[in-house]
């Protein structure tokens, strides 16, 4: 019989520390876990590679691949600016006998939850405050005050959606938050 894994939705509000906490987990060999990479119709940004963070593709190409059906989830977020996931990205990292893990935005997350409702846990990392998660982003020093009070307001919506989902960890002490991650996993790929 051919592997099915467990489904791992990790979404947050930018600056909630979300990447760190997927990182952390793809590291930790046991959990035997695979990063699911998006497909996205944007153009590369700095160092980014196409097949390794991104699958980068035209717009008539990503509608092409939604006509056929090809997507688990797909959105687009701005015009003829398309983020989804391939359900071939689940069908690769499920031939190589590992677990999927999503770093993808809340509708997405939960659109994967009602596909594979039994072998999807969705994990909510909450910061521990919107003013908390706007020091990140200004520490963090890549953006505009403009598009940093996008961000703010576009988290204030999503923190609404933590209760739709399995796990709400609260990121206020980053190795507690770690630890916490790796055990709600673990736990879950037991079950």
């Amino acid at each position: 019989m051919d592997f099915k894994g467990k489904l791992f939705v990790f979404s947050a509000p930018s600056g909630s520390g979300k990447s760190t906490i997927v990182n952390h987990l793809l590291s930790i060999d046991e959990l035997n876990l695979a990063f699911s990479i998006s497909a996205t119709s944007r153009a590369p940004r700095g160092e980014e590679k196409d097949g390794e963070h991104y699958y980068f593709m035209s717009a008539d190409e990503f509608k092409s691949h939604i006509e056929k059906d090809d997507f688990l989830e797909w959105e687009e977020v701005y015009q003829n600016n398309f983020y989804g996931t391939l359900k071939s990205e689940v069908e690769r990292i499920w031939k190589m006998g590992k677990h999927v893990v999503f770093d993808i935005d809340v509708i997405g997350g939960l659109n994967i939850k009602k596909q594979f409702p039994e072998q999807t846990l969705s994990i909510f990392i909450m910061p521990p405050s919107v003013e908390e998660l706007r020091n990140r982003l200004v520490k963090r020093s890549t953006e505009t005050a403009e598009k940093i009070e996008m961000r703010v307001a576009k988290a204030a919506k999503e923190l609404e959606s933590a209760s739709s989902f399995d796990v709400v960890i609260t990121n206020d002490e980053l190795d507690k938050a770690l630890v916490e991650a790796e055990q709600t996993v673990a736990n879950f790929i037991q079950s």
